[in-house]
């Protein structure tokens, strides 16, 4: 049975940005694309699906007061910020950088011959003007087959990284006709599961590949994979 308590999130209505060097899939109302019925779900406040061209990226340009977060999918993303960090971010990489008070960045696709795609997440936090902050590690060594791995966490001494908000991201990478049961991790929150490969069905509803999916007043869900699947799942509170 589908829960009353959801949103569905087609991958064909998402907002399409087409820069030639950048195309861009926006989940939720960003730049140019506007729809009123998708500013956010709960803190969540931007979910990007990018592909850069090869030796293309996004000059300096600055953040204040949110949570960002990168996660490539494929390829080389150069990083560069104003607290002085130059790093690459790779396939099996999480990137964190909590704005703060102000920081500057750019990203540029390392390659010049592959494209970069890469899922950019923006998320309100809890804390504001807190100083700025970045990290980043792989998640290679946390995976765990047919079983969900947190990536993400409100806690600097838990399993991946730490951002100022309440929230929990999850990795599921599943074989076909698997399942299993993402159990809530915090009461009140909401839950938003993104289909990065394959396609599932989450207590009823079937979801392809780039669909998302967004749940509340519930405590979890059964996922069940239709085929060898990958899911992104991002608890969030909804206020």
């Amino acid at each position: 049975m589908i829960n009353t308590y959801s949103t569905l999130h087609k991958a064909d209505t998402r907002g399409d940005a087409n820069h030639g060097w950048l195309q861009s899939k926006h989940t939720f109302s960003f730049a140019s694309y506007y729809n009123p019925e998708r500013m956010h779900f709960g803190v969540i406040r931007v979910l990007n699906d990018d592909i850069v061209a090869p030796s293309r990226g996004f000059s300096a340009h600055p953040h204040d007061n949110m949570e960002i977060i990168s996660i490539p999918l494929e390829g080389d993303l150069e990083h560069k910020d104003s607290m002085g960090n130059t790093t690459v971010i790779r396939e099996d990489d999480i990137q964190v950088m909590s704005a703060g008070t102000g920081v500057t960045h750019s990203e540029y696709n390392k390659s010049s011959e592959n494209e970069v795609k890469f899922l950019q997440i923006w998320i309100f936090p809890n804390k504001r003007n807190v100083t700025p902050r970045y990290d980043q590690i792989s998640i290679k060594g946390l995976e765990r087959q047919n079983d969900f791995f947190q990536i993400l966490s409100p806690n600097m001494d838990d399993q991946g990284v730490w951002i100022h908000q309440d929230a929990w991201f999850h990795i599921g990478k599943f074989e076909e006709n698997i399942e299993k049961t993402y159990a809530l991790k915090k009461f009140g929150n909401g839950l938003y599961i993104f289909v990065l490969e394959g396609a599932v069905e989450i207590d009823g509803q079937k979801l392809e590949e780039r669909d998302g999916y967004g749940l509340w007043d519930v405590s979890g869900f059964t996922l069940r994979s239709l085929k060898d699947s990958k899911v992104l799942v991002m608890e969030v509170p909804m206020k």
